[in-house]
């Protein structure tokens, strides 16, 4: 298994369709402004949170059960930042949209701008043959309310490239979080 570099993201991005909408560079800046940079990195891919959050509440007591998940623990919000309150946590999804192929993992590591405010990224790794929009976790660790930017990277993706191809991917075994389009609950 081999980490991949950013001549093979982009290779994959143009001729396998691997990430959509793709930027081939760094941007790290849009409208004149500053932004928390997204794009292909040396050996990974900077993704950007779309301005679709799920922000969680406790106003109804509930317990969070990935059994019996109750989508009433959301507020939905649609906005260019997110605040998620103290020792809380925020579901977003990604712009990109993504198609792994058979031979490949994909780990998701958080910013170090987000993690040096405590915000902590959670995703978990993206399987062979897996295709849709992720979803990203935001968990504000921290005991004030915490931005999150709409349009900005968030998180990044390292490539991992198997020397064999996966005997049963995602898709062979009908996952559940399969062509995923916007923010997606647990499923059981």
């Amino acid at each position: 298994m081999s980490i991949k570099s950013d001549r093979w993201i982009r290779r994959m991005a143009e001729t396998q369709r691997m990430i959509e909408p793709f930027e081939p560079g760094q941007v790290r800046e849009a409208g004149g402004r500053r932004i928390v940079s997204y794009g292909t990195s040396s050996y990974g891919y900077d993704v950007r949170c779309s301005n679709e959050f799920k922000i969680f509440t406790n106003i109804n007591s509930t317990i969070v059960d990935p059994k019996a998940f109750d989508s009433g623990s959301f507020v939905d919000f649609r906005g260019d930042v997110c605040i998620i309150p103290p020792n809380s946590f925020a579901l977003a999804r990604t712009i990109e949209y993504f198609r792994i192929p058979r031979n490949v993992l994909v780990a998701c590591l958080g910013k170090s701008t987000y993690a040096r405010c405590g915000v902590i990224v959670n995703v978990t790794p993206l399987e062979p043959e897996w295709e849709g929009h992720v979803t990203l976790e935001f968990s504000n660790t921290t005991p004030l309310p915490a931005k999150i930017y709409a349009n900005e990277g968030v998180a990044q993706m390292i490539f991992f490239e198997s020397d064999e191809v996966c005997e049963t991917s995602y898709k062979d075994r009908g996952g559940k979080y399969q062509g995923q389009q916007g923010v997606t609950l647990p499923k059981l």
